[in-house]
């Protein structure tokens, strides 16, 4: 087996940290499915708005994430082709 030390896996982790939070995970995975607002993920999770809020802008801010307004409404969907990745990965099982 060889490793590749010239690559700096730096970017990759910090997906994985941030991934690494059981809401987080399942708020990606929904999101990979369909793209939807924030109050239809909080009553889909049955978590307080303020927490699946918070949650989405540390997704937004690590570039996880992205948001659409529509009127009043803000629409979120993945947009890291990395994590679509991941999330079908563990779907597998």
């Amino acid at each position: 087996m060889a490793f590749d030390t010239t690559r700096n896996y730096s970017k990759e982790a910090e997906i994985l940290k941030v991934l690494g939070h059981p809401i987080r995970l399942k708020i990606v995975s929904g999101l990979c499915t369909q793209e939807c607002n924030v109050k239809h993920i909080w009553e889909c999770l049955g978590l307080p708005q303020a927490t699946v809020s918070q949650h989405l802008a540390l997704l937004k801010n690590k570039g996880i994430i992205e948001g659409t307004r529509d009127g009043v409404e803000v629409h979120y969907s993945v947009i890291h082709p990395l994590v679509r990745k991941l999330v079908d990965v563990l779907s597998e099982n």
